[in-house]
């Protein structure tokens, strides 16, 4: 244990009890009487700690400071060793997840502050980087230019004009829209906006962004209780009319759905032959019809009929493609 980890334990210790005996500090911070009274003369002459010992309680304990003189804090960022190999390996994560490069320049200024601190050289990152794999697929880029002025106009609260393209078109349009909220959903990047050009709620994929330009306008803002209520239903997309999904799953692909969260709101019931039955809500079909899809055989859609003759019908064009060759 470092120096630095050993201040940090002992000022934590001091905050955390009325007083700590000598015994204690020794056998948490495995460390000699004579190391352990060098660190409190560098905690009281250095960092300025009121740390005083106290005859009649057996122990150190941190005094209250007077208003007079300099104050004691911890300089800058402190971390046990264990902290800071969470924080990298957290970074390692967010850097694989960032699939648009987004987030990258704005972590490495933390992360080599980190490595400062834990006075390692870098192989120690190359061996995270060795350890931890997040493969990030089916992410789309998108211009990363734009992020900065729809995250500042998103949190200032203020109107901008992007111009659009959809995909389902292939056409631009020009929006004044007032951010409400970035939302990363399933490595893609979204903007939950209001637009003025449509009068409502619009989700915004941000790869289909191709110009932003800031206003000076304040956004109109919406109830928090209409943002929520695309959380109410499955996917990215959000209606007023809800229903619900009941799928059946075979007794091999139940092994592995009943472990997965589909929606907060979701029911289960496992059948005597082992099959699942998972019920979900939904408002708009597009993305419930994909993930019911890449389940192939191993699910079938009981109820709403809407839904079950949808899935019919995709295999049944999907059929054609290979009847055809």
């Amino acid at each position: 244990m470092s120096q630095n980890e050993r201040i940090y334990k002992i000022d934590q210790l001091l905050n955390n009890h009325t007083f700590v005996t000598i015994p204690e500090f020794l056998d948490r911070l495995e460390v000699s009487l004579a190391t352990f009274k060098r660190d409190i003369a560098y905690m009281r002459d250095r960092l300025n700690a009121p740390i005083e010992f106290n005859r009649d309680l057996g122990g150190y304990q941190m005094t209250k400071q007077t208003l007079v003189g300099d104050r004691y804090e911890l300089p800058g960022l402190w971390f046990s060793s264990e902290e800071i190999y969470a924080l990298i390996t957290m970074q390692q994560l967010l850097q694989n997840l960032d699939g648009s490069g987004l987030l990258g320049g704005h972590i490495k200024p933390l992360l080599s502050r980190l490595q400062m601190i834990l006075n390692q050289d870098e192989h120690v990152l190359e061996d995270i980087e060795q350890r931890i794999k997040v493969k990030n697929v089916g992410y789309r880029k998108f211009q990363i230019e734009h992020f900065p002025l729809i995250a500042t106009a998103t949190i200032k609260s203020q109107k901008i004009n992007i111009i659009y393209q959809a995909r389902s078109t292939d056409a631009e349009t020009q929006r004044t829209v007032s951010p409400q909220r970035i939302n990363y959903y399933k490595g893609n990047w979204y903007l939950e906006a209001w637009c003025h050009v449509r009068n409502g709620m619009r989700i915004f994929s941000m790869d289909c962004i191709n110009t932003v330009e800031l206003l000076n306008e304040p956004c109109q803002q919406v109830a928090q209780e209409d943002l929520e209520k695309s959380e109410k239903t499955y996917g990215i997309f959000s209606g007023a009319d809800i229903q619900w999904a009941q799928l059946k799953f075979t007794p091999a692909a139940a092994r592995w759905v009943k472990a997965e969260v589909w929606h907060s709101d979701q029911k289960q019931s496992i059948l005597e032959d082992g099959s699942l039955i998972l019920e979900v809500p939904y408002s708009d079909q597009t993305e419930m019809l994909m993930d019911i899809l890449r389940h192939g055989a191993n699910v079938k859609v009981i109820a709403p009929y809407s839904l079950a003759n949808s899935v019919k019908n995709t295999y049944e064009m999907a059929l054609l493609n290979y009847l055809s060759t």
